[in-house]
């Protein structure tokens, strides 16, 4: 099926809404740009949702009434001024290279054909991340056809690529999560960590296709920040393996500093209470480490603790225990650029 362009317009932007939405199993998702539903349903992410009990579906929307459309393995829905879609496919047959690759094919033929064509945020999900497979890691595959994509689509793969993250379920599909708009975001990097684009090929031949955080505007007079998945890694080294408190710690300092880089350039602080956070831990165990640490970071009584997300996943790095990720909103002040 061919991509159906809507009418492209000139108005202000809609505010970008979120809400984090707790379903029971037969919960329909909300009339919505559209979301990520995590838990119970046939719908969901191949990834156990620790905590809280039951589902809970991940909601951009705004007030404008929007349609879910398709274009080859996206889905996709759209306002005029946002949209939200994820691709879908079966990596069997062909392998994850040209999985992934044809997935980022077709979500860039989406935004070529949109009013909103420049990304703000991704989120990957993939089986097995950190096995081995025809001579080489799933994830190393994964950035391989990732990073062919960008390029081919002339989008940029190094510097000012979009915020993401990467994570590893038990199974299921190739999933790719996206957020775009018709403005382009600022990215932000972290200054204790290097690049992911410009790690050495230690790491694999291509390199991961993302920054460390994505600044936008989000209509209404304010800003986002979306934070990618945050890990204990310094420079480019995995740091305190073994010892999930640690990482936990050190990935919670690298969103501080992330979050301190961004609001010195929206003019506004990011602060850690008022962010929205998902937490993927490698061990389910681990499970009541991690949240001691998180909210002794974000305050227990916070409304940041008591929305947060803990889902089972394995992270990109087969030494690394435990990544967080986080996205915020803040009155705009300054000019994000």
């Amino acid at each position: 099926m061919s991509v159906v362009a809507p009418r492209r317009t000139t108005a202000t932007p809609e505010p970008l809404l979120f809400r984090r939405l707790r379903l029971s199993a037969a919960d329909a998702a909300p009339a919505a740009l559209g979301g990520r539903r995590v838990g119970l349903g046939a719908e969901s992410l191949h990834a156990a949702l620790l905590a809280p009990a039951g589902a809970v579906f991940d909601a951009w929307s705004t007030a404008a009434p929007a349609e879910e459309r398709r274009h080859g393995c996206v889905r996709y829905a759209t306002d005029g001024q946002w949209l939200h879609g994820f691709a879908e496919i079966d990596d069997a047959a062909g392998g994850l290279q040209a999985a992934s690759h044809r997935a980022y094919s077709d979500l860039f033929a989406v935004l070529a054909e949109n009013a909103c064509p420049n990304l703000l945020r991704l989120w990957n999900y993939l089986a097995d991340i950190n096995c081995e497979a025809d001579g080489s890691e799933r994830y190393r595959q994964f950035n391989a056809g990732r990073q062919q994509a960008f390029i081919e689509a002339r989008r940029s793969a190094f510097e000012g690529a979009p915020a993401a993250c990467a994570l590893g379920t038990q199974d299921g599909p190739l999933r790719v999560y996206f957020l775009a708009g018709r403005q382009a975001p600022l990215a932000i990097e972290n200054p204790r960590q290097v690049s992911a684009y410009r790690y050495p090929d230690a790491y694999g031949p291509r390199s991961p296709t993302f920054s460390r955080a994505a600044l936008a505007d989000g209509g209404g007079g304010r800003q986002v920040l979306f934070i990618s998945g945050t890990a204990s890694i310094v420079g480019h080294t995995s740091l305190h393996i073994g010892d999930v408190r640690r990482q936990t710690e050190e990935s919670l300092l690298n969103i501080a500093m992330v979050r301190q880089a961004a609001g010195e350039r929206a003019g506004a602080a990011f602060a850690a209470d008022e962010m929205t956070y998902t937490v993927y831990v490698r061990h389910p165990s681990d499970l009541g480490v991690v949240r001691e640490v998180f909210e002794r970071e974000v305050g227990a009584g916070s409304a940041a603790a008591r929305e947060a997300v803990y889902l089972q996943a394995d992270i990109c790095r087969a030494d690394l225990l435990v990544e967080i990720e986080a996205h915020g909103f803040v009155h705009a002040v300054g000019v994000a650029g």
